[in-house]
């Protein structure tokens, strides 16, 4: 494709990023502006013109799913063939395997299949106890994951749990946490195995202390985009700046390109955080080119407004994009209140039926979204009782309604090897897979999908024409009762996210009580403004 024709349709903030090619650039993208557009045509202008080589390009984002949609655009912009796209982890695990066997004479590791199985083990080889409950297996799995996602070793866990305040999992204390944690990593060595955190960590080792391996790997990297900046976690930060090469006065290439928005960050449980985006300008400044894109191409102007007051309300405020839709005002966002939780799922899905049947509206086009997994249930019945066909997105991936439950557990273990998780926070009792993972696995989308029934969190990067939000009210959206700060502020964005995922029409409810019986009556979110 001609050069100039990769830039037409641009607005001119995302033209302004597309031909800034060299030096550090940060784009702080807002929900619907246009991000993965603005991304593929500046690496396919860069690659066009011969300002970048790109066999030497890296883009790499937190999902499997995003890493194959850049690569399908790219693709149609005649690069993808050369740029490599891909997950952290994909990119990291093919470096490793290309410097492997010049640095150790020992085969290259095997990757856990079943971590939790390996934490079973651990706990067993620790206390000498067996029959670990399967609920503590996940959260002390989530928890192991935590800490090397943050770079926290076994011996400095017990610090650093008390100066973050963090609680261990499974009525731990922190020495006995970081008994099972060492377990573990000795279990996993002793069976050759690595898990997906070790992948990132090994590569970081040989960056550091293998100098002819590691420009063999910085050799391959002369323009980096980093998707979804937001959600860096310490590790993956580390990882990143060792890609580049660190010298006296900074990074040693400063071709960098990060996108985000920290309006979207929702996954500070797993890690992640906004203070390297923010930060950005600090740490890689001066910048050739700082742009914000806040064109909201996706929603209509309500939709919008209604998302710019709910941050507006933040003590952050000064931190997030405010938007401005592209399109007309739209449809008036409908705010209903019912007495129960089933009469909330049974109204939900009768208007849906009722879209589909009379106003020529597909079910695909539709989104039931939960802030956690056990609202899903009585949604999921109520869209059977009206004959819709319907998905769940959970942390492991789709599920249809018409699989068997065998077909739904393989997929689901073909999907945790192969999707980016962290897809719905833990509540009490749930865990989440690892936050990212290789795309060796990765399963398409199955087409005639129906309605989409989401965690918020499941639902990031996705869009649907008509999107109904559930359980809007105090205890669940917030969930809990955080107080004032972090906890509170992420409840927020949450809220934030799962507006922008709709496009045309926007339905927010609550019921009064769980049965429409019980004493205790539920209150209104903060959120409904």
């Amino acid at each position: 494709m001609e050069a100039s024709t990769i830039l037409e349709g641009l607005d001119e903030a995302q033209r302004r990023a597309a031909t800034t090619l060299q030096g550090p650039v940060r784009i702080i993208a807002g929900a619907g502006a246009g991000k993965t557009r603005t991304v593929t045509r500046r690496i396919a202008y860069a690659c066009a013109t011969g300002a970048w080589d790109a066999s030497r390009t890296l883009a790499v984002t937190f999902s499997v799913k995003a890493a194959a949609e850049m690569r399908a655009r790219l693709t149609m912009l005649g690069v993808a063939g050369q740029v490599t796209a891909a997950t952290f982890h994909s990119a990291a695990l093919r470096q490793l395997r290309g410097v492997w066997m010049d640095i150790c004479e020992a085969p290259f590791p095997h990757l856990v299949e079943d971590q939790r199985d390996l934490v079973v083990r651990a706990f067993t080889r620790a206390s000498g106890r067996s029959g670990m409950d399967p609920t503590a297996a996940r959260d002390v799995q989530a928890e192991i994951n935590w800490a090397k996602i943050s770079m926290v070793s076994v011996e400095d866990y017990a610090h650093v749990a008390e100066l973050a305040g963090r609680v261990p999992p499974a009525g731990l204390d922190a020495k006995h946490f970081a008994d099972i944690y060492d377990a573990y990593e000795q279990e996993k060595t002793g069976r050759g195995e690595i898990d997906f955190d070790d992948i990132l960590l090994l590569t970081c080792h040989v960056l550091d202390d293998f100098p002819d391996a590691a420009a063999q790997i910085r050799s391959s990297i002369g323009w980096l985009t980093v998707d979804e900046y937001q959600d860096v976690s310490p590790l993956q930060h580390r990882l990143m700046t060792l890609w580049l090469g660190e010298g006296e006065r900074g990074a040693l290439n400063r071709n960098i390109c990060v996108v985000g928005d920290p309006a979207q960050t929702i996954y500070s449980f797993a890690g992640a955080s906004s203070y390297d985006l923010l930060a950005f300008a600090d740490e890689f400044g001066p910048l050739s080119a700082d742009i914000g894109l806040g064109t909201d191409y996706r929603s209509t102007a309500r939709i919008v407004d209604y998302a710019n007051t709910v941050l507006a309300a933040s003590p952050d405020r000064q931190d997030y994009l405010m938007l401005t839709s592209a399109r007309e005002t739209g449809a008036r966002i409908e705010r209903t209140v019912y007495d129960s939780d089933q009469e909330e799922a049974q109204a939900v899905a009768a208007r849906i039926a009722q879209m589909v049947a009379h106003d020529g509206v597909r079910a695909s086009d539709c989104a039931i979204l939960t802030r956690i997994n056990a609202q899903q249930r009585l949604c999921c019945a109520a869209l059977r009782s009206e004959g819709l066909r319907h998905r769940v997105r959970r942390d492991t991936g789709w599920q249809t309604s018409t699989l068997s439950n065998e077909t739904a557990q393989r997929q689901a273990l073909l999907e945790a090897l192969g999707i980016a998780a962290g897809l719905d926070t833990p509540a009490p009792g749930e865990t989440s897979v690892p936050q990212d993972a290789t795309d060796a696995a990765a399963k398409p989308e199955p087409e005639d999908s129906g309605v989409t029934v989401s965690t918020i969190h499941a639902a990031k990067g996705l869009e649907f024409k008509h999107v109904f939000l559930i359980g809007c009210s105090e205890g669940l959206l917030p969930y809990g009762a955080p107080a004032p700060g972090d906890a509170l502020e992420e409840e927020r964005r949450l809220m934030y996210v799962a507006v922008t995922r709709a496009e045309d029409s926007l339905h927010l409810s609550y019921a009064r009580s769980k049965d429409g019986y019980g004493a205790q009556r539920r209150r209104a979110s903060r959120f409904l403004v």
